[in-house]
């Protein structure tokens, strides 16, 4: 299920992206998902899903356009690569860490054990990737990339307007997702 091989299909689309949305630079896009994520992180504790999902939502799509706005405007750098990485790591724990806040319904543990496994796993996964680019080894691979969890979690914040249990479900998928993830990312770099 994961969306990053389906980069090079995209790529295409990507052109059309960057020079539609070319008007503000890839660090602007930047900078407005992290912001975005600040104010999903502040409407999950709130307990308003609604507009956390929407914020996520908006958030996630700038997240998804800066790399192709930065190709478009030739302006894309290691050092912006790096960056946005970086952000996208602050985004996702932002968001997570807030729902270690939110009152969920258990799901066999409390739901903020859910959401500490998913952040451990969400780390873990990025960093079994960047362990092996820094002993060069190509681990790209395996189950549940960014751009899956974030689809994944905008349904589960979302759907949570109607049974909070939802959410804690979708979390507890997440919590274990990513963390067979990494392992999968970590047992292929060991190869």
């Amino acid at each position: 299920m994961t969306l990053y091989k389906s980069r090079k299909k995209l790529k295409g689309s990507s052109q059309k992206i960057g020079k539609t949305f070319g008007f503000m630079s890839a660090n602007t896009y930047t900078g407005l998902g992290l912001l975005f994520s600040l104010a999903t992180a502040y409407f999950l504790i709130t307990g308003q899903f609604i507009i956390a999902a929407v914020l996520f939502l908006i958030a996630s799509f700038f997240d998804a356009i800066d790399g192709a706005v930065a190709r478009y405007r030739k302006e894309a750098t290691n050092k912006g690569a790096y960056i946005d990485t970086i952000v996208d790591r602050y985004s996702e724990a932002i968001v997570i860490l807030a729902l270690m806040l939110v009152v969920l319904p258990s799901f066999y543990f409390p739901s903020f054990f859910w959401a500490g496994l998913y952040l451990f796993g969400s780390m873990m996964t990025t960093y079994a990737k960047a362990a092996a680019a820094e002993k060069r080894v190509q681990n790209t691979s395996g189950g549940l990339g960014r751009p899956d969890r974030v689809i994944v979690l905008f349904l589960g914040i979302l759907f949570t307007y109607f049974d909070p249990l939802f959410l804690t479900h979708v979390i507890a998928l997440l919590a274990v997702l990513t963390n067979i993830t990494a392992l999968h990312r970590i047992k292929k770099a060991m190869k």
